[in-house]
């Protein structure tokens, strides 16, 4: 019997080389080949979001707006799509709603035709107003659930978030398994019960970490999956993706219809085999990132948590003490009500562990970030919080149980009055609020270039 198509998002560009080489791919280094990704058959490329708006403007000194612009005129015959963290958006903290929704508004004004949308607590009113402006932009908002295991997280909780999410307007739902720790049968059941709970597309996204990733999508698709996320052979494995060409080799064999262009993928994979060289060879590709690490199925720690643990400790000459660390982080993780191990909830499960074991005492040191989270800063905890832990962080004091944004003022315009003439358009002003130093330094620079080599007409900045 013939199983039905299974598409795939290819992530070379976006999540495969940010968990191989943090997100330090710059635009020219693959701008030759959009031309070929873009013939290849893809559902969609992801090559935004997440990570790639912080790295350009930190480390390669490129303009993120520019770049998917840039890639959207290469790519006129791909979907392009992006990861957005619902209120977060690509930061750290929740933004107001002006922020948010203009946030989603240039992006697709700029090139995205998919969002994919998330909180790292799964409590979906954080995710409400990108997914509402995603849609009043004509673009495709992919309602995410990210999976992890906990006594609280069960197949019909998570059946229900989709229910939730499909009321809420959403034209996809995305498992975003990011640490890699879902197993097969986990993902033949979690499919099934979504699709029997809802009519929309779903798509699987997983990494290859604990070495289950292409068992994973195989039996994923076997449910009726209908997109999986893998990356070129070249960047794909260890803590990336599958690889593209293996998982489109499986699926024809157990009789799906795959419509990639095998000739097009080994052409646009062949381009990035040197590049992968360069990088291990400059150092920026570590070979063990690619290796398998299933003690993340005992810890539930994502790779960029665990290479996180390892350098605090390192900095400190503590690295003696990584699996005391490890033990902790699940007890934190439970005090804390189980949130799922995703940014900003791992680096804040794991730093706070390491602290916890570094002063010898629990929760002796409690972070600013921590003390937000149970005050109820960042949305829902998913499970109860430990009571002791709680009172010891607000008293008496009750949390707040409202949607946290619904208390922030308006951000866009505070903004744009302080950057004043720095900034040349909208675009600008987010970038600016997304990360305020990283900005200004890239404005500066910027300036400094266009004032010694050629004129440069001013984009309006928009009333």
């Amino acid at each position: 019997m013939t199983m039905k198509q299974v598409q795939f998002t290819e992530t070379v560009l976006r999540d495969a080389n940010q968990s191989l080489i943090a997100t330090r791919l710059p635009f020219a280094n693959f701008a030759p080949i959009l031309q070929t990704l873009d013939q290849a058959g893809y559902y969609s490329l992801e090559c935004w979001g997440g990570a790639t708006f912080d790295s350009c403007l930190r480390y390669l000194g490129e303009d993120p707006w520019e770049r998917l612009r840039q890639i959207r005129k290469a790519c006129p015959n791909t979907k392009l799509q992006m990861l957005l963290r619902g209120q977060n958006l690509l930061g750290y903290k929740h933004y107001p709603d002006d922020v948010v929704r203009a946030f989603v508004r240039k992006s697709v004004e700029n090139g995205m035709d998919i969002i994919r949308i998330f909180d790292a607590l799964n409590d979906l009113r954080n995710i409400e107003t990108a997914v509402d402006e995603t849609l009043k932009c004509g673009a495709h908002a992919s309602g995410t659930l990210c999976f992890t295991a906990s006594p609280i997280h069960t197949l019909n909780n998570f059946a229900q978030l989709a229910v939730q999410l499909e009321k809420m307007g959403v034209q996809s739902i995305c498992i975003k398994d990011m640490a890699g720790i879902m197993g097969p049968k986990e993902a033949y059941d979690l499919v099934r019960a979504i699709k029997q709970s809802v009519q929309l597309p779903v798509v699987v996204h997983t990494h290859n970490t604990t070495g289950l990733g292409p068992m994973t999508l195989l039996k994923a698709a076997e449910a009726g999956a209908d997109v999986i996320d893998t990356a070129l052979s070249a960047f794909s494995g260890g803590t990336s993706q599958p690889a593209t060409e293996t998982m489109a080799y499986a699926l024809r064999q157990m009789g799906c219809e795959v419509r990639l262009n095998d000739k097009i993928v080994k052409e646009a994979n062949d381009f990035f085999q040197p590049l992968v060289k360069n990088f291990i060879a400059e150092g920026l590709l570590n070979p063990t990132v690619l290796g398998t690490s299933p003690d993340a199925l005992i810890y539930q720690i994502p790779g960029g948590m665990l290479s996180n643990l390892v350098a605090q400790l390192t900095a400190q000459n503590k690295l003696g003490l990584l699996d005391e660390v490890l033990t902790e982080t699940p007890r934190v993780r439970e005090d804390l009500g189980y949130p799922p191990l995703v940014t900003p909830m791992s680096q804040m499960v794991g730093a706070q562990a390491a602290s916890n074991v570094l002063a010898g005492a629990r929760y002796k040191n409690i972070s600013k970030e921590v003390r937000a989270y149970v005050r109820g800063e960042y949305g829902k905890a998913p499970g109860q919080i430990n009571p002791e832990l709680q009172h010891k962080i607000l008293g008496d004091d009750p949390p707040i149980t409202c949607r946290f944004a619904d208390l922030l003022p308006p951000g866009l315009e505070a903004a744009k009055a302080e950057l004043g003439s720095r900034a040349t358009c909208e675009e600008d002003i987010l970038s600016y609020i997304a990360f305020p130093q990283q900005a200004e330094t890239f404005f500066a620079a910027r300036e400094a270039k266009r004032s010694k080599t050629f004129p440069y007409v001013l984009r309006k900045v928009e009333d």
